[in-house]
């Protein structure tokens, strides 16, 4: 009996421990759109502060084609996304199937486009392999500061995860090989400005998000063959979010903020936990999570930010004690907010101008704090070794102090234009300007 005893807790202590490494092995990599906690920080990371265009720049490749998609990396492997228009042209657009309200304002592609997906060498930026996911013509424009490559891969270390939208989702395994794909439909996007929500991965679950002029719904796929497990309809506009998985008393609550409602779901059964009115149209920002509150933001049409309690039923829209704290001004249009330690930061539409509040409470600590050297932001701020890390459209990296006053560390040029945000590993930072990808870190 004494030796089964021992066996059985050799046993258990190792499978504690097999646990442990397998959690932190996750916190080591970037393998979604804003990195290992969905919340744009890297707990081990620890990249360099300066850096130009002759300073710590570790290697640099150029990106042919188009993509605003934040590179994802996971272990020695970087996985990049882009739309390559070829010369493949048609003379003439028959007219379009369906259109938003109001009609289009974009102007259709007569192009095809080459829907790309990159596997490259963390340490050199070399090719490992690429695929080709679509050949095809875009069935709508996109806006200008738009690309048909905006939505980031996702990974969960066996598999990669690909969604290019109206063109298709697609599951490789890390080695380049297809292994299924599925076809959602054509988003009919307000106005035609394109598309934008990464898919999710979470406890082996791959969640879309689908919101936009036709019939929205949300949909949870079996990672290892694409097959539905449940989908719901929504009655929702265009959307550009990625929803956030949040683990709260037991439960999957999966949060997907929108125009008309801000709805929690039950990530096994698609069940409605509870729903709050309040942001505004074009929702983008990614929720970030305080303790028992999640904190939903917007900033088109208006401005708005939501903090509501996890342990939310029904709908709050109207209830004081759940929903903790609103605000209504200088709340973020294109990059999400960023959580770090107890303060939250986010900045005014997208500009370069910042608020730093209590995520507890809402109450604003420091506010029109305008971000030196930096004009026009579309790239979600990221966060490590208590430094945070602002990038601007026109190049320039901002780091400065996890502070509510602002203390700035360094200031950076690159003078290549930047919409995609930031990622973190480690000693290195990854930057996807307009036409290359570029990793820093000190020599």
């Amino acid at each position: 009996m004494k030796r089964f005893c021992l066996w059985f807790t050799i046993c258990w202590i190792s499978a504690i421990g097999q646990a442990e490494d397998s959690a932190s092995q996750w916190l080591h990599q970037w393998h979604q759109w804003r990195g290992p906690l969905a919340d744009g920080t890297a707990p081990h990371g620890a990249p360099p502060i300066r850096w130009d265009r002759q300073t710590n720049i570790k290697w640099q490749v150029p990106v042919p084609g188009e993509g605003h998609a934040t590179p994802i990396v996971w272990d020695d492997r970087i996985f990049l996304v882009s739309a390559e228009a070829t010369s493949r042209q048609v003379g003439r657009l028959a007219p379009p199937e369906q259109e938003p309200p109001g009609g289009y304002m974009t102007r259709r592609p007569t192009n095809f486009y080459r829907f790309r997906v990159d596997c490259l060498d963390r340490q050199t930026g070399r090719i490992l392999w690429q695929q080709i996911a679509s050949e095809d013509l875009p069935h709508e424009g996109r806006h200008g500061t738009n690309t048909y490559a905006s939505a980031s891969p996702t990974t969960d270390g066996q598999r990669l995860y690909v969604s290019f939208g109206s063109r298709g989702l697609f599951c490789y395994d890390l080695d380049g090989n297809l292994l299924w794909q599925r076809d959602l439909g054509n988003m009919i996007t307000r106005r035609g400005w394109g598309e934008g929500t990464s898919p999710v991965i979470h406890d082996g679950a791959l969640i879309v998000n689908w919101d936009h002029e036709g019939q929205s719904f949300l949909v949870v796929l079996d990672p290892a063959t694409g097959e539905t497990r449940w989908r719901v309809e929504r009655d929702e506009v265009t959307s550009w979010v990625t929803p956030r998985v949040v683990s709260y008393q037991g439960r999957q609550q999966l949060i997907v903020p929108a125009t008309r409602r801000i709805t929690s779901y039950d990530l096994d059964t698609g069940e409605v936990i509870w729903e709050c009115g309040g942001l505004t149209t074009n929702v983008i920002p990614m929720p970030v999570v305080h303790d028992d509150l999640v904190i939903c933001m917007s900033g088109h049409g208006g401005n708005a930010a939501v903090a509501v309690r996890l342990d939310s039923k029904g709908d709050v829209t109207d209830n004081r004690d759940q929903v903790v704290w609103r605000l209504t001004r200088d709340t973020p249009y294109v990059p999400s907010p960023i959580l770090y330690g107890d303060l939250l930061y986010f900045t005014k539409s997208n500009m370069a101008v910042l608020t730093t509040v209590d995520p507890a409470t809402g109450e604003t600590l420091a506010d029109n704090i305008r971000l030196p050297g930096l004009r026009n932001i579309y790239a979600s701020p990221v966060a490590a070794n208590g430094r945070i890390y602002f990038t601007s459209r026109e190049g320039t990296t901002l780091v400065v102090e996890n502070k509510a006053t602002l203390q700035v560390l360094a200031t950076n040029r690159l003078d290549q234009p930047i919409d995609a945000s930031p990622a973190i590993v480690g000693d290195q930072l990854f930057l996807r300007t307009h036409d290359h990808l570029i990793c820093i870190a000190e020599p």
